[in-house]
């Protein structure tokens, strides 16, 4: 077991919630006392010993943390680097979302919830939710666009199996943004409910929880390469990001080391050029999102603009504030990978190394082929989930039997 520590410096952002020029909470005034609810919690259970042992306890025993660091060898040797996948996609559920919903699950515990509601676009944040709720005693309801629904199957079963109600959001282009819009909704009138919100999204201190929750990803990947290649820090971490909890976890603990990096890989899409895309860095402008100041995808009044992707996780109109931030700051490279892009990386992985990644994760092994490698390179791409749910999609991109 790698033990974990919430006490840390890593996390550029004030007491405020801002990451240099983004992130605070733009909310009603009954939903920021919500939110200074929650953030007193949080702020009290992370430095209360027991709370991290359970945390710690269930990420090992419940959730099988650590994930394994697998060296790619025959990605390794198409790209002549030495290519690491870590992956989350072993976790229980199948995805990295279980690490922060564990977290805020215990979180709505100790705080006395009983009922708690959350948004999901591909759905595994909704089968991370729903299996914490079913694990703690708690009542759930996943707010899921009317869309997501329909090219998610699976893991919608999987969420009325574990006893979650899912609302269908039938607003806009009935997905991740409007799933999100409705369960912000539910919240400002259910004030005994928790808000396990899937992403670095939102209103502080949203962002901020599940950046910690999640960065147990990158304190484990120094431990592991530290044991596999003698030293902690890879020369690049490659992660997807949507709404960016997954390269939140990843680039966590390698922030503040300049000689590491991170690639974060957005969703184009049919086309950056075009209108069909969610790479809300490359083609979108400062707005406020769903509480936050970040990047969004705008149209030419100012207006947000309903990204798409053929990935359900990764199409939403703005990005967390800490990658709006790194980004700026240019701490952070941002590449793009289309939705062709994305399927022939994830048919490549299948066929090369016999792992099949959710569409996500297909988007950041894509930036491979956009990657200037020298062969003692050690790349870390971060495996985010399984693609399982995705079958669909990628038997229906390719034309196979279905």
């Amino acid at each position: 077991m790698i033990h974990y520590s919430f006490n840390d410096r890593i996390l550029p952002v004030d007491n405020d919630g801002f990451y240099g020029n983004f992130g605070g909470a733009y909310v009603p005034a009954e939903l920021k006392a919500r939110l200074d609810e929650v953030n007193a919690a949080y702020r009290e259970a992370i430095a209360d010993p027991e709370f991290v042992k359970t945390f710690e306890s269930l990420m090992h025993d419940y959730v099988g943390r650590p994930t394994p660091l697998y060296k790619a060898e025959a990605l390794s040797q198409k790209y002549g680097a030495r290519i690491y996948l870590k992956r989350e996609d072993l976790n229980h559920t199948g995805a990295h979302k279980i690490n922060n919903a564990i977290g805020m699950g215990l979180l709505a515990k100790r705080m006395g919830k009983k009922r708690v509601i959350a948004e999901t676009g591909a759905g595994q944040h909704g089968v991370a939710a729903a299996t914490v709720c079913a694990l703690l005693g708690l009542e759930c309801t996943i707010y899921m666009g009317a869309t997501d629904i329909e090219r998610q199957q699976p893991n919608v079963q999987r969420m009325r199996m574990l006893g979650a109600k899912v609302v269908a959001a039938n607003e806009g282009n009935s997905t991740l943004n409007n799933a999100v819009d409705a369960a912000l909704a539910a919240w400002v009138n259910e004030p005994d409910t928790f808000y396990l919100i899937g992403s670095a999204v939102g209103p502080h201190p949203y962002p901020e929880i599940v950046a910690r929750f999640q960065s147990i990803i990158s304190a484990e990947i120094k431990a592991q390469l530290q044991m596999m290649e003698g030293r902690s820090n890879p020369d690049y971490v490659v992660a997807a990001i949507g709404g960016g909890s997954n390269a939140a976890g990843a680039f966590y603990h390698f922030l503040n080391a300049p000689d590491v990096k991170l690639i974060a890989v957005e969703a184009a899409g049919k086309g950056i050029n075009t209108e069909l895309n969610a790479a809300s860095i490359t083609s979108g402008h400062s707005g406020i999102l769903h509480g936050s100041r970040t990047m969004v995808t705008q149209d030419k009044d100012g207006n947000v603009r309903e990204a798409y992707s053929i990935s359900a996780g990764l199409d939403y109109p703005g990005i967390g504030p800490l990658q709006a931030m790194l980004a700026e700051d240019g701490r952070t490279s941002v590449l793009t990978a289309n939705d062709n892009e994305a399927i022939d990386a994830a048919f490549r992985t299948t066929r090369l190394e016999g792992i099949i990644p959710a569409l996500e994760s297909a988007h950041a092994l894509a930036a491979l082929e956009k990657l200037e490698l020298k062969p003692d390179d050690i790349v870390v791409v971060n495996l985010s989930g399984r693609g399982d749910k995705d079958m669909f999609t990628y038997m229906q991109a390719v034309n196979i039997g279905c």
